[in-house]
């Protein structure tokens, strides 16, 4: 292979990084702006955020722990971006998750071990996240309503619903000042991973980010969502199920945001309260963009972004700068991302016109032997 086509294998792997790395540089650039009107230094701003991301054992501890929701509901989003939707309603189906999740616990014996609650919660979780999502895709496949819209007006709901249950028909008699459910027992709460501060929301939410991409790159399903997306009108030419795998996407991608839902429940918070809407729903779309819909480059967005959340209150307490400073930094990224993805197009036009080359010049000996 000559040197020129082996430039343009690694012009054709870096491609796709292009629009993220202008996001990101055009978000830097932003946010320096924004604290220099402030009058606040940029340098040790960013120090701070690395800092209180990564900085010790406790921040890498807040990180993860902010991340792992994060994974689950970018999969929302991410999966039914496979075949062309853009679903930003993961905050409903994440709390809806959680409200199912707690109601099992109700309807079990106390003595129930967690090796049986524990996956009916999650089946519970999941079921309410893929039936909420999945509504989204049948709206959108059988009566043509904009799925973006219908996702964030579902997302709405859900949070309106979930918060009359909890206040009303499933409150806890014995929470005063913050209505929630019976609290989950003690015996049927997930514990931490061994050695961390971390619950086990965090290893399922690394598998199924593998998961998904392991499905979406080598599966024969996969590959047909993928068909899907790219050109509606030629997946349904070559006969393949348009309608069903965009409800399955879109289930899918609920499912995801459900099981992220249950977690919060059985993990963290001990019941359903209004501590489940925290935004990861919402943080999750931005996650997603990040990796441009990548189920394994979500693993990597999901800790930055974690990241950015766990260092709003060092950045308080130092700079004495309000904890929605990194609301500001997110906003900025999710503009840049939405900016940048106009180049889209112009890469892909480049990709093209690099692999003609590099497989010009990989043919080119060949011509020149039959010569």
């Amino acid at each position: 292979m000559r040197p020129h086509a082996q430039t343009a294998r690694i012009l054709l792997a870096l491609l796709p990084a292009i629009p993220t790395v202008l996001a990101l540089v055009g978000t830097l650039v932003l946010f320096s702006l924004f604290l220099l009107v402030q009058g606040q230094p940029f340098l040790d701003a960013v120090g701070l955020i690395f800092q209180g991301a990564f900085g010790s054992s406790f921040a890498w501890q807040s990180t993860l722990l902010r991340a792992s929701p994060l994974m689950l509901t970018a999969l929302c989003v991410a999966l039914p971006a496979q075949v062309g939707l853009i679903v930003i309603g993961g905050e409903g189906a994440l709390a809806l998750g959680g409200m199912c999740a707690a109601i099992v616990p109700e309807m079990l014996p106390a003595s129930t071990p967690w090796l049986i609650a524990t996956p009916l919660m999650a089946l519970a979780g999941m079921l309410a996240g893929a039936v909420w999502i999945g509504a989204v895709g049948a709206l959108r496949q059988w009566r043509g309503v904009n799925e973006t819209i219908s996702s964030l007006l579902m997302a709405y709901i859900a949070i309106a619903l979930f918060k009359h249950l909890v206040e009303g028909p499933l409150r806890d008699p014995a929470s005063l000042n913050k209505p929630s459910t019976l609290p989950v027992p003690p015996s049927m709460m997930i514990g931490p991973l061994p050695g961390l501060e971390v619950h086990w929301g965090l290893l399922w939410g690394v598998l199924a980010c593998i998961g998904a991409w392991v499905f979406v790159k080598y599966s024969t399903k996969g590959f047909a969502m993928r068909v899907v997306g790219g050109s509606n009108r030629a997946a349904r030419l070559v006969g393949l199920p348009v309608n069903l795998l965009a409800l399955a996407a879109c289930a899918l991608g609920g499912a995801a945001a459900g099981l992220a839902g249950m977690f919060e429940v059985a993990a963290v918070q001990g019941s359903a309260n209004a501590s489940l809407l925290a935004g990861y729903g919402y943080a999750g779309i931005l996650v997603a963009f990040a990796a441009r819909q990548n189920p394994l480059a979500i693993i990597v967005c999901a800790l930055m972004i974690g990241g950015i959340e766990a260092s709003g209150s060092l950045l308080q307490r130092r700079l004495d700068l309000p904890d929605a400073t990194t609301l500001v930094l997110q906003g900025l990224l999710f503009a840049n991302l939405l900016a940048w993805e106009a180049l889209g197009g112009r890469i892909a036009a480049w990709r093209v016109q690099l692999q003609a080359a590099a497989l010009s010049d990989i043919n080119l000996p060949m011509e020149q032997t039959h010569a």
